[in-house]
């Protein structure tokens, strides 16, 4: 008697992709840092950036 193989598959995490670049990071970023010098409010670069991809994200 002949056994018939069966095909298994696996279903892979669909691929996240992203909407923004390291360029649009780094314009969004830059947008943050002038309101934050012009408002007198400490910060550095880092936090910016930062706070850049998060916005990014969840649009």
């Amino acid at each position: 008697m002949a056994t018939k193989k069966t095909k298994t598959t696996v279903k892979k995490a669909p691929v996240r992709k992203t909407k923004y670049s390291s360029a649009d990071i780094q314009k969004r970023a830059e947008q943050i840092y002038l309101k934050r010098i012009q408002a007198g409010k400490p910060g550095d670069e880092l936090s910016d950036w930062l706070q850049a991809e998060k916005e990014l994200k969840s649009v």
